[in-house]
């Protein structure tokens, strides 16, 4: 199967959790035998931190295309259009309207939305902001819609955009990159939290990482990420790595007795939207220490396989574990991370997905009434 994908970016993981989700999948899907070509906008923050590896893992014809504006690119996409079996238009791609406009118009392959940031998207349509990469008419001509998230998210997609064939595809992680590594002494903490600065998880972030290292102030705490503003709550234990390659991630996770996963507000909100970077930490034995959220324990079970904190008291509780209680929470994460949230489970989960709408005995739903909840909604 040859696969288009159109994206936000795969060659940069600066500032953005999209790049190691895709690099794991196109990585499986190439393991499977299928072909991908991922259509990325060279934009001059991605370009100057790429950090996939050159040249990017590839099989037969896989392969990354930058480009600098859609008109320079238009007529090469239809070229590959014309003999792709599926097409894939994903959130805050730059230019995700005129890639769905081209993929409607090829007709051949099938076309498929995937929204990697479902309750951002439906937090800023129902609080009537324009979302760049949603079609004006909504999702309907999609053959398919994925979600990152699942639960209450499926349905409200149905009912607010007009998806009528809907499924989660959660995040993952891609075992080979992610495992357990020797310490490494500038990655080394009591705590450690991996993650770009989001204002709506900064309450949580406080309470559950700022709050605790302001209460033990003997102890190392540790942030990786991008954009943190100047007037971030820092205090004089917690030390600042501006960027955290892919490659040095799973150093970064196996050096600290704890790390911490925090969710976004609308997306703790909403629930069973597990993060990428609590895969990628569990892969590597780490032992994390979560907020919690409706849906946490379908993924990872709380007490045995992860940790949950709702408090200051909660984070400085788990700091206080015996070394051999974090150890074995560690292992038996890793171990539930391989049984069933590879970056190969959620391929083969895909393949499934576009076999069953190809296969001559599915039902086929009828096209969605454009009339319905989106339209009103943009009124």
């Amino acid at each position: 199967m040859k696969i288009a994908i159109f994206g936000l970016t795969i060659s940069s993981s600066w500032g953005n959790g999209h790049a190691t989700l895709w690099r794991g999948l196109c990585k499986a899907l190439a393991k499977l035998g299928h072909e991908f070509i991922f259509f990325e906008r060279d934009v001059p923050y991605y370009a100057t931190s790429r950090d996939w590896p050159e040249p990017p893992p590839s099989v037969g014809e896989s392969k990354l295309l930058l480009y600098s504006d859609w008109s320079t690119i238009a007529s090469r996409v239809r070229r590959e259009l014309s003999d792709c079996d599926t097409a894939i238009v994903s959130s805050y791609c730059f230019d995700a309207q005129a890639a769905t406009d081209a993929i409607l118009d090829a007709r051949h392959p099938l076309a498929v939305f995937y929204d990697l940031d479902t309750p951002v998207t439906l937090d800023a349509l129902r609080s009537g902001k324009q979302v760049s990469y949603i079609p004006w008419r909504g999702l309907g001509d999609f053959d398919l819609v994925l979600s990152y998230t699942g639960g209450a998210a499926l349905e409200a997609l149905r009912s607010d955009l007009c998806a009528h064939r809907v499924r989660a595809l959660y995040g993952h992680v891609d075992p080979e990159v992610y495992q357990p590594v020797p310490c490494v002494d500038r990655y080394r903490a009591k705590l450690s939290w991996l993650g770009t600065y989001s204002a709506d998880r900064q309450i949580m972030l406080e309470e559950l990482f700022v709050a605790p290292a302001r209460l033990r102030p003997e102890d190392k705490f540790l942030i990786g990420g991008a954009q943190y503003p100047e007037h971030f709550p820092w205090s004089d234990n917690v030390y600042f790595v501006y960027h955290v390659p892919p490659q040095e991630h799973a150093a970064f996770f196996s050096s600290s007795r704890l790390t911490l996963n925090v969710t976004r507000e609308p997306m703790a909100r909403m629930g069973w939207c597990p993060s990428g970077r609590l895969f990628e930490a569990a892969a590597c034995a780490a032992v994390v220490l979560s907020d919690e959220w409706c849906g946490l324990e379908d993924f990872y079970t709380p007490g045995e396989q992860i940790l949950v904190a709702r408090s200051a008291a909660d984070t400085l509780d788990a700091l206080d574990m015996s070394d051999g209680q974090l150890s074995a929470i560690g292992r038996a994460a890793r171990e539930r991370t391989l049984d069933e949230h590879t970056s190969l489970h959620r391929a083969k989960q895909l393949i499934h997905y576009l076999e069953e709408i190809r296969s001559p005995s599915y039902l086929r739903s009828p096209a969605p009434d454009y009339g319905s909840s989106y339209d009103a909604a943009r009124s």
